[in-house]
């Protein structure tokens, strides 16, 4: 079986006019270090808009420590 690497991180995508979290995606840290930002179909909204990466943890990419 293939590893996964640590380099591709679990992003969400935030509308920039609704606010609302829809998709999810993955990208590769050492090669867009940069805030990753995408035209996608907003189904609240019926139409094209932009969705930026978020800067919150999701929690599924580090193991959470036991208590």
């Amino acid at each position: 079986m293939a590893k996964k690497s640590e380099k591709r991180k679990l992003i969400g995508l935030v509308s920039e006019e609704s606010g609302e979290r829809i998709y999810y995606t993955s990208k590769n840290s050492m090669n867009t270090p940069d805030k990753l930002s995408l035209r996608k179909y907003s189904p609240k909204l019926r139409k094209y808009v932009l969705f930026v990466e978020t800067k919150k943890n999701l929690g599924r990419n580090e193991v959470k420590p036991k208590k």
